[in-house]
């Protein structure tokens, strides 16, 4: 299906606002569970938008740009999974890996923009001598229309200018190149999740990752809404029991100073 020039408009808009935030890190709305669906709405498809939104999240669940680590940006690889599914029919962990790219590209975009910005590490040393509290203001807000203004510039041209190009790219690779697209695709998800559970995941938290694994494997159901609601159980019984537990060492705590003083 052809993406018409209204849709690319306002996707690049949608784009522009989503990296303020991710910038600010305001609402967090540009995470692709989020990005994903909005995508697939504006173009007609809501479905492929929520199921992509779901497999892109997992694929950069375990992934974060540390210090000076760069990593492809979740941002563009969002909208373009969502694209290449809408523009060349096919599914979305093929569209997954064909997008994967374009979140190198972003990232590539964005370290240019942060060696260009050194330039404004003087005027924001002066401001900040001089209590400057506008001029420092101006710097950081000229850095985010700056980089807004870009990557809605690169995400036009990615999803309007480039779609004809891109899908006469993805009908002419042999069946067995998509067929290792596909792989690789369906794979990533389960690769960002193993990432964040490395990180993550601790000696108390096995019990609940088997009881969820098992209900979803071998319980037969018609959507995931049951386990989601299952790990919300679960995520407030923790928070619940750790909470009586700071409780209960800070009174432990308070009760043993008291004794002290009274020994005293």
């Amino acid at each position: 299906m052809e993406i018409t020039l209204l849709q690319g408009i306002i996707i690049t808009l949608v784009v522009m606002v989503l990296v303020i935030d991710r910038h600010l890190e305001a609402l967090f709305i540009f995470r692709p569970i989020i990005v994903c669906p909005i995508v697939g709405a504006i173009l007609g498809d809501l479905n492929t938008g929520l199921v992509a939104g779901g497999m892109v999240e997992l694929a950069f669940a375990g992934i974060a740009g540390i210090g000076g680590a760069s990593v492809p940006e979740a941002l563009l690889t969002s909208v373009m999974t969502v694209v290449f599914a809408h523009i060349t029919g096919n599914n979305v962990a093929t569209s997954l890996a064909l997008a994967y790219p374009f979140g190198v590209l972003l990232q590539f975009l964005w370290t240019v923009r942060n060696t260009a910005f050194v330039s404004f590490n003087r005027p924001a040393e002066r401001y900040a001598k001089e209590g400057n509290i506008k001029g420092l203001f101006k710097l950081c807000f000229y850095g985010i229309a700056i980089t807004s203004i870009a990557t809605g510039i690169l995400t036009f041209l990615s999803v309007y200018a480039a779609q004809e190009p891109l899908r006469a790219l993805v009908e002419a690779m042999p069946d067995w190149l998509i067929n290792g697209f596909q792989v690789a695709g369906g794979l990533l998800p389960a690769v960002g999740f193993a990432m964040l559970l490395r990180v993550t995941l601790k000696a108390r938290y096995v019990p609940y990752l088997l009881a969820g694994f098992l209900f979803a494997t071998f319980i037969q159901i018609d959507n995931v809404l049951p386990v989601a609601i299952m790990g919300v159980a679960f995520a407030l019984m923790e928070y619940y029991r750790s909470g009586e537990k700071e409780v209960a060492v800070a009174t432990a705590s308070t009760s043993g100073k008291e004794g002290k003083k009274s020994g005293i």
